[in-house]
């Protein structure tokens, strides 16, 4: 009965609120005095009624729709005042309270504002101006309330002038933690910032992406319809619809621990340091205000569950703002949360590591197709809104790829099979240099051995074709810097020094066979082996001089190749190196017209011929080479060179040594003084009777053949005249030698004693 009668005359003067006010005593919902005055603001009605005769008449307009739960929240504060009065808590204080109803609105929150702001005990209330309240004394000394955001901001900007500490115990707008804005406000809800983010981080561990909106239209809700969405944002999930609803109908929380903040205010000054510094303990929990004036409460997770078919909310868990993160009672609680993942609620089916989304037609950005991600590009979590490029220098990534892969570094290594093919035919051509200078070291004073220029000159020209050979295993292993510098300067130099060798020999032939006076004479003015040699090599020595000293080959990593570095052999300069085999080139093709114009000599001394063949075999082995080489890529590249140099060195090699190895081994009767003899008589007989017919087509009155009168080499041992080791038979010599040999046709095969040559 005692609570009956109490609520009675509440009721009654909520209904009197509810319908007049005729003066301002009655605007006030319910008033008690007191040393200490608090005031209080609660949303007791919805709405308020607006007058139709005369809507613009500045008078405060009636409530509607009485909230019961409000109601009680205001009955909470009465009875904490009370209690206080009754107690020893303030000995020689009493307390007092003025409680206003907002109805919800603005309008009515201001005006009570107003009366807040008016002087304590004055007989009239009115609000003083001044520039400084800092002796001025107001109505009221604290403020509970209010219920809604937006009432909140409009009250806390009047209260600030007076800093009226003003406590809400409902009011979530994040824009009320601004103490620039806001420095009296305080609450003891936590702040939509973390209410927002809490719901966006449910949401997303629940699996979803793709829900809707639902908020009063306030500045309390359309402030979170604006936090949320940053939140839902920042955890990838969209917002498909947004519905505002008018404001009355939103719920509010109750929240009685601000009653137990009054009972800490000892002292009736600094009223808000004190309420700022307020620290409680409920359940276990230490409570406090924040250095923005919110409470460091959390939420509790509800879940709706419907039961025999019936709907029971049970607390599943509690969002813990400091730690951001959900706290559960029991392991239950949080399989019954993780179960939430099972409810779908997505627009597209999650993109694996590897795919990127691709946004649709739809405006939404949580609609999407799933693509892989491209060659060189990954994607290392799922639903990612781009690829990510790979260090295309040191890492490759195939398509649809979750990650990078490091690139091989790769070259011509020595346990490849290919480089071990080539290898093996590098140390057959230093096995087959190494069986000639055997050969021609046994068979030095024999007329075939004499006849290629004597053993100095062979054993240049194998030792030319011995450092070729070498130098083709400085194209293979990881190349170095001196590698790199050392194979192509030591080719290009020993295969000049060989090539300017055989040009000598060629001179040499096209002198010893030459029946042409002026072309002899031109030939031996040319004539000089040692300079000839020294100069066609000494210029390949400055080319690759100026090479080295200018534009040096240098290692360099190759990064073109999808999933490999390519670790080659920078030339430096193309110029350089095209220069270096050009001039060799250039030396092979002289070499060529002279052993070419020699082709028709002796059989058993036809050096030339041969000479010719292998020139020709480095011109089609290196004509093949610029296009292959200049087209090839990869670790395989400098094999190409080493093919050419193998095939050039074998070629020139075989052409110049292996007929005559054939001769000394095979056919020793034909390796004998006596058989060159024959052949250079033979040889001789044709090139004189030729001449001798060409002499009487010219001169008709000759009677006997024409024969040049030169000096004869044959007739004593003074007189001999060596060219390329032999006699160097003219047209005087020819009637000698042919009496000789008429002689040694009439005796018998027996040899005559005289010596006609010496080979």
């Amino acid at each position: 009965m005692a609570i009956f009668g109490l609520l009675m005359p509440v009721f009654l003067i909520c209904f009197n609120i509810g319908q007049s006010c005729r003066n301002p005593d009655d605007f006030v919902g319910a008033s008690s005095p007191g040393d200490v005055v608090i005031g209080g603001l609660f949303a007791i009605h919805g709405k308020m009624l607006h007058s139709e005769e005369e809507p613009l008449k500045p008078v405060i307009a009636n409530c509607a729709g009485f909230e019961v739960q409000v109601f009680l929240q205001s009955l909470a504060m009465v009875h904490a005042i009370e209690r206080i009065n009754n107690s020893t808590l303030l000995p020689g204080i009493k307390l007092g309270y003025e409680i206003y109803d907002t109805c919800a609105e603005v309008t009515r929150a201001m005006a009570a504002a107003l009366r807040f702001l008016s002087k304590f005990n004055a007989s009239k209330d009115f609000v003083e101006f001044k520039c400084n309240y800092s002796d001025y004394t107001p109505r009221v000394k604290a403020v509970i309330g209010a219920t809604y955001s937006e009432v909140s901001m409009s009250v806390a900007r009047i209260l600030n002038l007076q800093l009226i500490p003003q406590v809400s115990h409902a009011s979530t707008a994040q824009i009320l933690s601004d103490k620039v804005r806001f420095p009296t406000f305080l609450r003891t809800v936590p702040s939509d910032s973390y209410q927002t983010k809490a719901m966006a981080r449910l949401i997303h561990r629940s699996g979803w992406n793709w829900i809707g909106i639902i908020a009063t239209d306030d500045d309390f809700g359309r402030l979170a319809v604006e936090s949320f969405g940053l939140q839902a944002m920042a955890n990838n999930v969209c917002i498909a619809f947004k519905e505002m609803l008018p404001a009355y109908l939103s719920d509010s929380t109750i929240h009685g621990k601000i009653n137990q903040a009054l009972e800490k205010i000892v002292k009736e000054t600094r009223l808000l340091e004190e309420l700022k510094e307020i620290r409680f303990t409920d359940n276990e929990r230490e409570v406090y205000f924040d250095s923005q004036g919110d409470i460091n409460t959390g939420y509790d997770v509800l879940l709706w569950k419907e039961i025999d078919g019936r709907m029971v909310i049970t607390n599943m868990a509690e969002y813990d703002l400091e730690k951001d993160d959900f706290i559960f009672a029991d392991e239950e609680d949080e399989t019954e949360f993780m179960n939430l993942k099972n409810v779908p609620s997505k627009c597209s089916r999650k993109c694996s590591p590897g795919q990127v989304k691709k946004v649709s037609a739809s405006p939404h950005t949580c609609c999407y197709e799933c693509i892989s991600c491209p060659e060189n590009y990954y994607t290392n979590k799922s639903d990612m809104d781009y690829c990510i490029l790979c260090n295309n220098r040191t890492h490759w990534a195939p398509v649809n790829s979750s990650t990078c892969y490091r690139k091989m570094v790769q070259y011509l290594n020595w346990n490849d099979w290919f480089a071990i093919l080539l290898l093996v035919l590098s140390v057959l051509g230093i096995v087959l240099i190494c069986a000639i200078i055997i050969i021609f070291t046994r068979n030095v004073d024999t007329p075939v051995v004499k006849a290629s220029g004597g053993l100095t000159v062979c054993y240049v020209i194998l030792l030319c074709h011995f450092l070729a050979f070498v130098s083709t295993g400085f194209f293979i292993g990881k190349p170095k810097a001196y590698t790199c510098k050392t194979r192509q300067v030591l080719f290009g130099i020993s295969f000049a020094l060989c090539i300017s060798c055989i040009l000598i020999k060629s001179l040499k032939i096209l002198l010893a066979f030459s029946f042409d006076p002026k072309l002899q004479k031109v030939l031996k003015g040319l004539y000089k082996p040692i300079p000839i040699v020294s100069f066609c090599t000494g210029i390949q020595v400055l080319i690759c001089a100026v090479w080295i000293s200018v534009r040096s080959p240098y290692v360099e990593e190759n990064f073109s190749i999808r999933r490999v570095i390519i670790l080659e052999c920078n030339e430096g300069s193309a110029v350089a190196l095209g220069v270096m085999l050009g001039y060799i080139a250039l030396l092979a093709f002289v070499c060529f017209i002279c052993a070419f114009k020699g082709r028709k000599l002796p059989e058993n001394y036809n050096e030339a011929k041969f000479i010719t063949f292998g020139m020709l075999i480095y011109f089609i082995a290196w004509i093949i080479f610029i296009p292959v080489y200049t087209t090839t890529f990869g670790k395989y590249l400098p094999a190409v060179e080493i093919i050419v140099i193998l095939i050039s060195n074998y070629g020139i090699l075989c052409c110049t040594f292996f007929p005559k190895c054939y001769i000394i081994l095979y056919k020793q009767e034909a390796n004998t003084k006596s058989a060159f003899l024959k052949m250079l008589y033979n040889y001789s007989s044709k090139s004189a009777g030729s001449l001798s017919v060409n002499q009487s087509s010219l001169d008709s009155k000759s009677a006997t053949p024409p024969i040049p009168s030169t000096n004869t080499c044959c007739n004593t041992k003074g007189e001999k005249n060596w060219v390329n080791g032999s006699c160097h038979f003219q047209a005087s010599g020819y009637r000698e030698m042919k009496r000789e040999m008429q002689s040694t046709n009439l005796a018998g095969p027996t040899i005559p004693r005289r010596r006609l040559s010496s080979i």
